[in-house]
């Protein structure tokens, strides 16, 4: 059987040589040795980055939730000074089951613990992120985050003992 003009002989090893001699390309031994050398770190900067872009968001939900529980706490409570350590002590034992640590927690009451009123608190966090610091990316971020929760319209004002 005839080959086609122009085409090349059957492909054999030695054909192959020949070739690479002829036209002068380089043999691309080891090429893939070195383009997982080079990438390495590059992919190292990469998963960096996606824990990095995967905690800021958590931090933030998790400061929303504290937020959240920290104003239920308060609608409980029967007098203001109960009312802010109760938000307090509240959304740092939240903050601290969620494995967030902040440096500064700050929790402001607003509203008044009437029957039917709304009472809101603002909570606000200061999280390190000095761990990646391979990102170069800020020590710190402060998140801020409010939640309102309205005061139940039957509950009494007193303490009552007992009930």
């Amino acid at each position: 059987m005839k080959r086609p003009i122009g085409t090349p002989p059957a492909c054999s090893a030695a054909y192959k040589q020949v070739r690479r001699e002829r036209t002068g390309l380089p043999r691309d031994t080891g090429s893939g040795t070195l383009e997982l050398i080079l990438g390495i770190p590059v992919l190292i900067l990469m998963l960096a980055f996606l824990n990095y872009c995967g905690r800021v968001p958590d931090a933030r939900l998790q400061i929303e939730d504290a937020a959240h529980q920290a104003a239920r706490a308060v609608t409980v409570s029967r007098s203001p000074s109960a009312a802010a350590a109760n938000a307090r002590s509240t959304a740092e034992a939240a903050l601290s089951e969620a494995g967030v640590t902040c440096r500064p927690v700050t929790v402001a009451i607003s509203g008044t613990l009437q029957p039917g009123s709304t009472v809101s608190v603002t909570l606000s966090c200061t999280v390190d992120l000095h761990d990646l610091a391979l990102l170069r990316v800020p020590g710190t971020t402060t998140f801020t985050a409010r939640f309102a929760s309205p005061v139940d319209v039957h509950r009494s004002t007193t303490n009552t003992a007992g009930g």
